[in-house]
């Protein structure tokens, strides 16, 4: 037999929430909220008592034969039955008369829903509507209030600790930068201590090769002018074998000229990697930062990566050299280690595979134009740069957990390498930085700077 509904009211329950500390990612489940349900065929009067006797009680949900139609609030209740005639109109009819005229808009939301975002969206309310209570629908899918005054503690809570967590954070990376400039006076200092002894070989090469040609002239006039020589001179020549060594020598000097120039490329990378930025931006070639990063990685390297350079025409860019640098080391790092690991798993199933596919990261630079958002306003131009590898790609999970560290709710969190690579490109350079990625394809990421 089907039950029948009539003035049933439930009594009014206050849920405790949750009793763990709120944080950041605290939701509406943790927070207290009343579950109080009347058939709409219920009184005025009756919910006015109810009220009465409750008087932290923010609202009523309403009820239709067991199903959710609505609510009315406590002041939108108490509103229309103080008005002229409003006790003789409404007090002893059924809610459903007084809902045709107090109806307005609610606002519902799931009770996964987090304490932040509920903020957000009754501050979007029109202000006669920020005092009423919000209908939260719970897994089970039944319904509570909670009452705006809760929500605003809660709220004013979690920004007091997301302010300090700020702070702290900031803290640390003021401590950080400070690490960081005295790493980079300290690798300045020791690049110049190995660039001396490197200049001294540097500028000495070109006289000991002049020198060593002549002595080999002279030795050869020498030959030519004296036809026969002592034995003790031939068994020297054997002993040291010369012939060898006159073929060797110039051979020995281009190597030792190739590993000074090397070391001087290295330390010179070093010294740019380490730049200590200035107060406020200056010009950068972008392609000799990118080559100096690109040795330094190389370093890490047996070959197993191929870096190609596709470089465009870019202009000097306003940037602070140190912090772009980090992006991008932090950037070509990301893709070398996703690339080392697909390689290993490669090399490890070799046996049941045909194809190998050589590990490789492309490196594209242009100025490209963006269409102007505004009416009337002119094209944006920009310098881009695009760092494409061939890696396995990531999955959606671990895209979904980047764009969530480039957000600021979740700054609060571990900060990773690309999450303050997007802050300075962003924050600090009024860039953008994207990525995108396919399993299976490989990885991109695109680093857009804006040119003044």
């Amino acid at each position: 037999m089907p039950q029948e509904f009539s003035c049933l009211i439930s009594s009014p329950v206050l849920s405790v929430g949750s009793d763990r500390d709120l944080g950041l990612e605290s939701t509406l489940q943790e927070l207290p909220m009343y579950n109080f349900q009347v058939e709409i065929s219920c009184t005025g009067a009756e919910v006015a008592n109810y009220f009465e006797k409750h008087p932290l009680l923010p609202g009523v949900i309403l009820l239709e034969q067991g199903k959710f139609i609505g609510m009315i609030s406590r002041r939108r209740l108490l509103e229309f039955l103080i008005r002229p005639y409003g006790q003789e109109l409404f007090v002893k009819e059924g809610l459903d008369v007084l809902y045709s005229y107090a109806r307005t808009a609610i606002l519902l939301l799931p009770d996964t829903t987090s304490i932040l975002t509920a903020m957000q969206h009754t501050l979007r309310r029109s202000p006669e509507f920020l005092a009423e209570p919000i209908v939260v629908q719970t897994a089970a899918n039944t319904y509570r209030l909670l009452d705006m005054h809760d929500l605003n503690l809660a709220s004013w809570q979690i920004q007091g600790i997301e302010t300090q967590v700020r702070y702290e954070r900031s803290q640390a990376q003021m401590i950080q930068n400070d690490k960081m400039a005295s790493l980079g006076r300290l690798v300045d200092g020791v690049a110049h201590e190995i660039l001396d002894p490197v200049g001294f070989i540097w500028g000495n090469l070109t006289y000991v090769s002049n020198y060593s040609q002549d002595l080999l002239k002279l030795i050869a006039a020498y030959e030519k002018g004296l036809p026969s020589t002592s034995e003790a001179i031939k068994q020297l020549k054997e002993e040291i074998e010369f012939d060898f060594l006159e073929q060797d020598l110039s051979k020995a000097l281009t190597s030792i000229r190739t590993g000074a120039e090397r070391l001087k490329k290295l330390v010179a990378g070093l010294q740019n990697f380490c730049h200590i930025d200035e107060v406020y931006p200056k010009p950068m070639d972008l392609h000799a930062g990118l080559d100096s990063i690109i040795l330094l990685i190389k370093s890490r390297l047996k070959g197993e990566i191929e870096i190609i350079k596709n470089y465009g025409k870019l202009p000097p860019v306003s940037c602070f050299m140190g912090q772009l640098n980090q992006v991008l080391m932090n950037i070509l790092i990301q893709s070398v280690d996703a690339l080392l690991d697909e390689a290993a798993r490669q090399q490890l199933h070799l046996e049941n595979t045909k194809t190998f596919n050589k590990p490789r990261i492309e490196i594209n630079t242009a100025v490209i134009s963006q269409e102007a958002t505004k009416p009337n306003a002119p094209d944006s131009r920009w310098v881009s740069i695009c760092i494409v590898d061939n890696s396995s790609g990531m999955s959606h999970e671990s895209q979904q957990q980047i764009i969530e560290s480039f957000s600021v709710k979740k700054r609060a969190d571990k900060e990773t390498s690309l999450a303050v690579s997007y802050r300075i490109i962003t924050a600090r350079h009024g860039g953008k930085l994207n990525f995108r990625s396919q399993l299976g394809v490989g990885t991109e990421f695109e680093i857009l700077l804006p040119l003044v």
